[in-house]
């Protein structure tokens, strides 16, 4: 990736007018923060992360870094004694050789938004004895509780090894090289190819783009539970457009192409078949692709039938189906409609251990969603009571007959629950202190890591038994901020909106401040949570001299079916009317916040949101920063696109109310675009045609381009390029005050 000097690169493309008087912030408390918030990747580093606890309850293992490098390695705690030890290094396994990934790599951890180094990943046999580490193209086997190390090696001339994943019986290990779907045998590492692509533009076992970005499902293939069949995606990329990305910085360079599906046009056509570990012929799974082309869960679970979910190009209608792998042949099992959208399932189906029940999340009114049992007779019963809104199921403790997951009775919040799978049915929270709680369990349920991200404080990672005792906790070796963010949560308007209010830390209630609304606004995503430490940058903004605030409006989970729905057709409207109407109702009520200057930031949809705020609501935002903002809704992908929007053409209404580009001529407030040349999920391409569309009618703006950066900018210049970037804009078109502001009118 290259990180050439960004000031060299910077366009500007004209500036706007600036207020009169402008005088730089004192420094405050906070000043080292940005740099240090960089170095460490937003205090991240040293966290515990990966957390998996073998069958035997005897250790957790774990992955982290140092609290100033990007650097993980693999970490064993013992919940007896409370010791921890490092266990193993990728230096250690490449013998002080450079790590190096593959694009799929590379891909895989954009999708997840994973900006660490060093092992990424690793997966443990069923029984707990045998891990597997992918590490820089290659495979290693590591035994439990030796920690003897064996490399997997193939031929030197093969492709790197993608997305590997061992049997549960640990004896095998499918792979992908180079789109062929391969198992290696655990002991000797000798291949075979199970599927090879019949065409160019055909591959084996990976996930397609939009199921890697908007489904949560990063598998490509699935084990049988005995290990003796495998499950495997096969996709066909013909027809299917490829967006290219060019390496500004090096024109020699060939640009790289991904498949990327734009609404209304051709997704990758996705299979099914099944094929014995041994190799042989597939079996074809059978199911309607024409009405339901989306695969969107596969599960096939140690007790009861291959299970797929699929569901209809609009996102409106859905089907559980189970596999016979012998024929492949479905068989329909449960169906969903809603005239909006489905969200899918987070952890389901579940199936108990009868084999003919299974746990579903379902959401067909206000009050859900909710955790229901399906059972054997095609009835069901409701698990969770009305208003406890259920975000993942995570578990089934089969032992102590219990369904944990976590849910929320307040849209700030999210705990860890338990349900009775037995009368009385029972619903308990785990823990009562207020933020926004994980967890992660072992096979047998004895033993859990439940994570919390408190009101106030540092995250912590609490060991702990069955019944809810503490063991000990997992250590994070982060860097401490040093500052506790001042954040006031709060409600506004008829509705109850969520808001946060984050002030300097010298505030001064005799002084009037802009304010910034740092907005995401968009579907499926909170800003507003009860976890003090995830306004660390709300802070540091703060301190020097705005307030800094935002509202989680319609569209937003957590707060029922009809609000989040009420987006549908029109990503925009909602959303500026909401965040409008929150700061009128937070400017009447707390004088210190100077009505006429505020400005917005955002990210992605929130840089979206930001562009728009300035055309569409120019009364109320006086400048905007926009980071890497979709422009066009054409240009963004399918499967999320049309979920709101609808299917061009029939929809296209939709998509020219909600484009940027609707009213791009008309800006007359100040706009600072950013945007990362190497970004594959809001291409550059959206800031280029918002540069034509404002070129074109000589509106004055500001274009900041990252040299090299994908969407998740990581490279601590950069990353310090656009915050600074951004408060300098603020600070100059909002005015910050080095004494005591104007006094109140």
């Amino acid at each position: 990736m290259h990180t050439p000097a960004l000031r060299a690169f910077a366009l500007a493309c004209g500036l706007a007018a600036a207020l009169p008087v402008v005088v730089a912030a004192q420094p405050k408390p906070t000043a080292d923060l940005l740099e240090r918030h960089a170095l460490t990747r937003g205090f991240r580093s040293g966290q515990p992360t990966s957390i998996r606890i073998p069958r035997d309850g005897a250790e957790v293992l774990f992955l982290r870094s140092g609290p100033r490098d990007r650097t993980q390695s693999l970490w064993a705690h013992d919940p007896r004694t409370g010791r921890e030890r490092e266990v193993l290094t990728g230096p250690g396994l490449l013998a002080g050789g450079e790590e190096t990934l593959s694009a799929e790599e590379r891909a895989r951890r954009e999708r997840l938004r994973m900006t660490a180094r060093g092992l990424s990943s690793f997966e443990l046999s069923e029984d707990g004895r045998r891990l597997l580490v992918p590490y820089s193209g290659r495979l290693f086997v590591v035994e439990r509780p030796s920690w003897s190390v064996r490399e997997l090696v193939a031929g030197a001339s093969l492709p790197p090894a993608d997305a590997p994943r061992l049997s549960p019986d640990g004896a095998q290990v499918a792979l992908v090289r180079a789109g062929e779907l391969r198992i290696a045998d655990a002991a000797t590492g000798v291949e075979r190819v199970i599927a090879r692509p019949e065409s160019t533009g055909v591959t084996w076992g990976l996930a397609e783009f939009v199921a890697q970005e908007e489904m949560d499902r990063l598998d490509g293939f699935w084990w049988s539970p005995d290990s003796r069949w495998i499950v495997a995606q096969r996709n066909d990329h013909a027809g299917v457009e490829r967006l290219r990305i060019m390496d500004p910085a090096d024109p020699t360079r060939e640009p790289e192409a991904n498949p990327y599906p734009r609404p209304g046009k051709r997704n990758v056509d996705v299979r099914l078949a099944v094929f014995p570990a041994s190799g042989g012929a597939p079996t074809w799974v059978e199911w309607d692709r024409e009405a339901w082309p989306y695969l969107c869960r596969v599960v096939w679970p140690a007790t009861g039938p291959l299970t797929l979910y699929v569901m209809d190009r609009r996102q409106q209608r859905a089907s559980l189906l189970t596999v016979d792998p012998a024929t492949g042949r479905t068989s329909p099992l449960l169906g969903e409609r809603d005239p909006a959208w489905i969200n899918l399932p987070m952890g389901a189906p579940r199936w108990l251990a009868d084999g003919r029940s299974f746990l579903w999340i379902a959401e067909r009114d206000d009050s859900g969603p909710w955790l229901e049992l399906q059972n054997p007779d095609a009835t069901s019963r409701r698990l969770t009571p009305p208003g406890l809104r259920v975000r993942e199921l995570l578990t089934v403790d089969a032992v102590r007959g219990l369904a944990w997951f976590t849910a929320s009775d307040e849209p700030t919040e999210t705990h860890l629950w338990s349900v009775e799978l037995r009368k009385p049915w029972r619903v308990k929270r785990a823990n009562p202190e207020p933020g926004v709680e994980g967890a992660v369990f072992g096979a047998l349920g004895a033993l859990r890591v439940r994570s919390l991200a408190p009101e106030r404080g540092p995250a912590r990672w609490h060991v702990e038994d069955a019944a809810g005792r503490a063991l000990g906790e997992l250590r994070s070796v982060a860097e401490d901020p040093g500052v506790e963010p001042r954040v006031e949560w709060t409600t506004v308007g008829p509705d109850s909106l969520r808001a946060f209010v984050v002030r300097p830390s010298d505030f001064d209630p005799n002084r009037r401040y802009p304010v910034i609304d740092w907005a995401y606004a968009g579907p499926h995503s909170q800003r507003v949570l009860r976890s003090g430490r995830r306004y660390l940058l709300e802070q540091w903004l703060a301190d020097q001299g705005f307030i800094v605030c935002t509202v989680d409006g319609r569209g937003t989970p957590g707060r029922g079916r009809t609000f989040e729905r009420a987006i549908r057709g029109d990503f925009i409207g909602p959303a500026i009317e909401d965040h409008v109407a929150a700061l009128r109702e937070l400017v009447a009520r707390h004088p210190e916040m100077d009505g006429s200057r505020i400005g917005t930031y955002g990210w992605s949809f929130g840089g979206y949101f930001a562009a728009q705020a300035v055309l569409h609501a120019p009364d109320t935002y006086r400048a905007a920063v926009a980071g890497a903002p979709v422009v066009d809704w054409h240009d963004y992908d399918t499967f999320y696109t049309e979920r709101y929007l609808g299917v061009p053409p029939e929809d296209s209404a939709a998509y020219t109310r909600s484009s940027v580009l609707l009213k791009a001529a008309s800006l007359d407030r100040p706009l600072l675009v950013i945007h990362g040349t190497a970004d594959d999920n809001v291409y550059f391409v959206h800031s280029l045609e918002l540069a034509d569309a404002l070129n074109r009618a000589a509106r004055p703006w500001t274009f900041l381009p990252l040299p090299g950066q994908t969407h998740v900018v990581s490279a601590v210049p950069q990353v310090k390029q656009v915050y600074g970037r951004m408060l300098e804009f603020m600070q100059r078109e909002l005015g910050v005050y080095r004494d005591a502001a104007p006094p109140r009118h």
